[in-house]
């Protein structure tokens, strides 16, 4: 294994399908220690780019290295240094959980005299004590997914690839998965795919965005918030004797004379009061011009909240907005079906 810090690398990497780029010259580092979320929208890339790291398919062009061996050159040893859970996680529900987790130990070529003691350990990490005399179709579908990580470390991996680990589980089960993977974090490598963005201010200390096959943000959750050069306002208006603030209409109209590109939305309202949310460009703070629009009009003023823009808000403006990078309109259509069927996963 190489000794750089970074773990996991890819240089221009693409994978093309027909017409179709699922992966479109992407270039990133992730370095030893890091927990990485690895965010998209279902179709952006996220599955198929860590197929190709999981030496699952080869890239189109470019490169990957992860643990510093070429997944094409070296899938072996890629392996060797990798732990992979897939959002379904492939088990034998036939299988006992011991018996399971001694097969993944036997593929996994652990020496016999060490499989006991390795497969106590990755026990204990994943909480699957209560669960070790049943078998694997037995099991709720949180705690197969406890086994299926199980497996992922039983080799004590450096680094490892967790793609929607979370997906199918309630919010329990979802809690406990990522409280194992916070504590594994501490002493690996982590990419972690997800589409639960609370997940991974919980558990990531770095975000990559990937829309339409490239990355457009790479960044701590807090700073691509800040980045975004946007803030939101919460504004809630009591006109008093004036029933017309009741149509919102004049309070809108005093809110774009304060900043004229606000984008201004209203919110459910009550009888008396109007509730509006002003999305500004900029990170300025208007609220003083907002106090005394309400003071000049007569208004009480109920509520005036300042947020900065949150990652989900930030997800949204890079996958769908005018941040997103557009491809081809017509390379969808040109995908043909011979293309679709090398590609099973809903996320190309």
């Amino acid at each position: 294994m190489a000794t750089s810090d970074v773990m996991i690398e890819t240089r221009e990497l693409s994978k093309v399908y027909g017409a179709q780029r699922a992966v479109d010259r992407i270039s990133f580092e992730i370095r030893r220690g890091e927990v990485v979320g690895f965010l998209g929208p279902n179709g952006a890339g996220k599955s198929t780019t860590m197929k190709i790291l999981t030496c699952f398919i080869s890239p189109s062009e470019g490169t990957a290295k992860v643990g510093g061996f070429d997944v094409f050159d070296d899938p072996l040893s890629v392996r060797s240094v990798l732990g992979y859970l897939p959002q379904r996680a492939s088990l034998y529900p036939e299988m006992g959980v011991v018996e399971y987790l001694e097969f993944a130990a036997d593929l996994r070529a652990i020496p016999k005299d060490q499989r006991r003691a390795k497969i106590k350990e990755v026990v204990e990490i994943c909480g699957l004590k209560d669960v070790l005399a049943k078998t694997i179709n037995e099991l709720s579908y949180g705690y197969r997914q406890r086994v299926g990580l199980a497996q992922a470390l039983i080799h004590d991996p450096p680094i490892l690839i967790l793609d929607e680990p979370t997906a199918d589980l309630d919010p329990n089960e979802s809690a406990e998965v990522i409280s194992y993977i916070k504590e594994i974090g501490k002493t690996r490598t982590i990419m972690l795919s997800t589409h639960d963005l609370v997940e991974v201010k919980e558990a990531c200390a770095r975000v990559l965005i990937v829309n339409r096959g490239k990355i457009v943000a790479d960044g701590a959750p807090d700073d691509l918030a800040a980045k975004s050069g946007n803030v939101k306002y919460v504004l809630a208006i009591d006109g008093g004797k004036d029933d017309t603030v009741r149509k919102a209409g004049p309070v809108i109209e005093a809110v774009k004379r304060v900043v004229a590109d606000a984008a201004v939305k209203e919110l459910p309202s009550d009888d008396r009061a109007t509730h509006l949310e002003v999305n500004v460009k900029g990170s300025g703070d208007h609220r003083r011009e907002f106090f005394r629009m309400a003071v000049e009009n007569k208004w009480d003023l109920l509520e005036l909240r300042r947020e900065a823009v949150q990652l989900e808000e930030v997800f949204r403006q890079l996958t769908v907005g005018e941040g997103a990078p557009r491809r081809n309109a017509g390379a969808k259509a040109a995908v043909t079906s011979t293309a679709a069927t090398k590609e099973s996963s809903s996320d190309v």
